[in-house]
């Protein structure tokens, strides 16, 4: 089986032992006198935590490399959710190994029960996962919101035709064998890697392996629509941006850290007229000078109002996320409108001959890196580690030849668009 290799390369294995994590913390513990306690360990080393033996991630290197990050133990041994946010998950801590299989077999390494907090079928799992993916600080902001985005959305419905689970998404299965056993059947096996939009940014095993599981996620999370309304000298380019499958906002988690954003060029009579969103590499996207940049987030202010990333300062969040679904019946008073629209004008005494668009994203901000590197408590080379993904769906190259005549949504005129329908 690959269970253990799959997680030894995921995030959740990495979560201890995260550079970033670490310097953030130790931040943190700087700046608030040591307040901040054991406000990020409960989540990335949890049975550490739990059994007493690490308060703040300094602690964590004094420990066997087993009680580090979020472990085997640790999640297969939750009996109970006792509450929404901040990792209220109760342990049995009583040796059984919980998981999906009702008739689980005998093993001689421990005793195993079915658990439908473990069973990504059952819609009951995803609270779980959802309880450490959800995170308020000690201001009562909510910092990071993933349950409850999917608890809002049509994914949490009762309906089995519209509900789906963190473990569906995160955890894809297969047809495998759970243990090297004789007699073990053939079930139904799932991927421990769990990719989110995080990596690894050091040398890690499994890292390739993991960039391509979040490059798969991404590549499925968003569609776009470009539609281009001509006027004399220039045209007003409407994009559109549908988050259609991740479950959640997009982005979602550390949206304070996330950066996202749409890069969008058009070219006429053979050069560029217009850029927005293009960012070099290696430059942080906060640092460009574009007024009409797109980038779905969110900020972070503090009880004086000043802006800040440091959670633990932040009394207020304003964010620009792109929704998900709450239902499919535009009549019903929870109805969000999910094809969420950016009007672009485009000055050109030329007709336009081509746009491009995409959607990018970087794990976490270069100027969030930058701080960190700014105190020295970060690597440098931790920066340079840090990807920028281009969503695939989103991609999308506009040309008279590949547009087709429609009713603009936005303007309700007649518009040039992509993809066809």
């Amino acid at each position: 089986p690959d269970h253990y290799r799959q997680w030894s390369g995921s995030m959740h294995a990495y979560a201890g032992v995260d550079p970033v994590f670490r310097a953030m913390e130790a931040k943190g513990q700087a700046e608030t006198g040591g307040a901040l306690g054991d406000f990020c360990v409960q989540c990335h080393a949890p049975l550490a935590h739990r059994l007493g033996l690490a308060r703040t991630a300094a602690d964590l290197d004094d420990l066997p490399a087993h009680l580090g990050g979020v472990t085997c133990a640790f999640c297969h041994q939750v009996d109970a959710v006792e509450g929404s946010h901040n990792n209220p998950l109760r342990l049995a801590l009583d040796g059984v190994m919980r998981g999906p299989f009702a008739d689980p077999r005998p093993n001689p390494a421990h005793p195993s029960a079915y658990s439908p907090l473990h069973d990504r079928q059952e819609l009951v799992s995803s609270d779980l996962c959802g309880t450490c993916h959800d995170i308020v600080n000690g201001d009562g902001v909510h910092l990071e919101r993933t349950y409850a985005e999917w608890q809002a959305s049509l994914y949490s419905s009762d309906d089995p035709l519209q509900q789906n689970t963190c473990g569906r998404c995160h955890m894809p299965g297969r047809n495998g064998v759970a243990a090297d056993r004789p007699g073990v059947p053939l079930r139904r096996v799932h991927d421990h890697g769990m990719a989110g939009v995080d990596v690894a940014l050091t040398d890690f095993p499994e890292r390739e392996a993991q960039r391509a599981a979040v490059q798969r996620l991404l590549d499925g999370a968003l569609v776009s629509e470009l539609c281009v309304v001509e006027r004399q000298g220039g045209a007003e380019v409407e994009l559109y941006l549908e988050n259609i499958a991740s479950g959640h906002a997009f982005p979602s988690g550390a949206t304070l850290d996330r950066r996202v954003w749409v890069e969008l060029t058009a070219d006429a009579a053979g050069e560029r007229v217009y850029q927005s969103g293009v960012v070099p590499d290696g430059t942080p996207l906060r640092s460009l000078d574009d007024p009409d940049l797109w980038a779905p987030g969110s900020r972070g202010f503090d009880e004086n109002g000043n802006e800040t990333h440091d959670f633990w300062d932040v009394a207020r969040l304003e964010s620009d996320l792109l929704p998900a679904p709450t239902t499919l019946d535009p009549l019903a008073p929870d109805y969000v409108n999910v094809h969420v629209p950016r009007r672009y004008r485009i000055p050109s005494a030329a007709p336009l001959e081509r746009i491009d668009s995409r959607v990018r994203l970087r794990p976490m901000g270069l100027d969030v890196l930058d701080d960190l590197i700014g105190l020295g408590l970060l690597d440098p080379a931790i920066r340079d580690a840090m990807p920028t993904f281009t969503l695939g769906a989103t991609a999308l190259t506009w040309t008279r030849e590949a547009a087709e005549l429609r009713i603009s949504p936005l303007s309700g005129r007649e518009a040039l668009c992509v993809p066809r329908l």
